[in-house]
């Protein structure tokens, strides 16, 4: 009977020490009792110590089960032929043929200016007219002379072929009539050059002397400029070593950065001469007036085309690498599987001309490869590799 009562006992301490609710932080807190919130502190370290311990385990045990854990993640992109237009940039000036100074050719005062500046005038129009000093009158004097001599000449050729008077007369006669011809030509030439005429169409730019000047051929002496807007060509150098790629024809992008306007035009014409000085040639690009806003000495910026191939592969500059001997190399992927996993392959590659931050591939590498873009660099030959690209 004795160990029933003490079995009983022991059933009821068990069963009050299970049913024993636990203190929460707050109670511990209120009592104010520093070996009670020591207590309760340790009994919480050691219950997060436990549950670190046991998350740290479900994490390697994760990490073991995951088929995928040693695969990096890549994107790929398709290559496929392109046209690929290589440019070369410099710099020019505008220039116009038809850009002169308008010299007197006899000197004198200038007795008339018929012009203004901003005045369009054709070819041939009178600009200004010089005093001729008296070469009129003295014009004048000779054509009489030579109708007299014409008349005489005339009449002794008659009675010559009637076979009257000398032969020595009717030559004399014929040799006067000519002498009197081209003095009368020599005179109207030096006289047409008192007349100052426009030797194209065009717009006087500038207007340099006032009538009543006195003028005379030579430096310092100029009248007008006269300028012709309408067959505008810009002018540069180009290095030497594209010699063999800038050929008349050749398409040229031509900016503006004063008028903020960018045209496209051609090589009209290419130097045959190499300066030594700076081992360049000149070539000259035609362009449109824009409505007369293109004036000469304008600054341009010139987009030279000096190679094209409408076949191209181009891939990122940023994804090539290089190995120890210089080789260029990028990776593609082989053996793609349905669960897109595939195998990194290193392909050496030979390049030509950039443009941007794309290059050409000149071998090795044909149109559909798929080449591995992000995560180039993580990669090794013969890795396998998983591809995530994006839809």
């Amino acid at each position: 009977m004795k160990n029933i009562y003490l079995l009983l006992l022991t059933i009821l301490i068990i069963t009050s020490c299970g049913n024993k609710k636990e203190v929460s932080v707050d109670d511990v807190l209120a009592t104010n009792d520093v070996a009670q919130i020591k207590s309760k502190k340790a009994e919480l370290d050691t219950k997060q110590q436990a549950l670190a311990n046991d998350l740290k385990k479900l994490n390697d045990k994760l990490e073991d089960l995951n088929e995928d854990k040693n695969i990096p993640l890549i994107t790929t992109y398709k290559v496929k032929e392109e046209v690929f237009n290589h440019f070369i940039e410099l710099q020019g000036n505008v220039q116009t043929k038809q850009n002169v100074l308008v010299y007197p050719e006899t000197p004198g005062i200038l007795k008339n200016v018929y012009v203004k500046e901003g005045q369009r005038v054709s070819k041939g129009q009178v600009l200004a007219k010089i005093d001729d000093g008296g070469m009129s009158s003295q014009l004048a004097q000779l054509e009489a002379n030579e109708q007299l001599a014409k008349t005489t000449y005339e009449r002794q050729k008659r009675l010559w072929n009637q076979k009257i008077g000398s032969e020595i007369q009717f030559l004399q006669a014929e040799t006067n009539y000519k002498s009197q011809t081209n003095a009368v030509k020599q005179l109207k030439s030096q006289l047409s050059k008192s007349t100052i005429r426009a030797p194209f169409a065009g717009i006087i730019d500038d207007v340099f002397k006032e009538r009543g000047t006195v003028v005379a051929p030579g430096m310092g002496s100029e009248i007008f400029r006269i300028v012709n807007l309408s067959n505008m060509y810009i002018e540069t150098e180009v290095p030497e070593t594209y010699i063999g790629s800038i050929t008349e024809n050749k398409i040229v992008e031509v900016n503006f950065p004063v008028l903020g306007e960018t045209v496209n035009s051609k090589i009209r014409q290419v130097g045959n001469f190499i300066n030594p000085n700076n081992r360049s040639f000149k070539i000259e690009i035609g362009v449109p007036n824009l409505k007369g806003k293109v004036k000469p000495n304008l600054t341009a910026r010139l987009k030279l085309n000096d190679y094209t191939n409408p076949n191209a592969i181009l891939i990122p500059q940023s994804i090539i690498s290089e190995n120890a001997k210089g080789e260029q190399f990028i990776y593609i992927i082989k053996d793609k599987k349905n669960n897109n996993e595939a195998v990194a392959k290193r392909l050496i590659i030979e390049t030509g001309k950039t443009q941007g931050d794309m290059i050409e591939v000149l071998k090795n590498l044909p149109a559909g490869s798929e080449i591995i873009m992000e995560g180039a660099r993580s990669v090794n030959n013969g890795q396998a590799v998983k591809v995530i690209n994006k839809k």
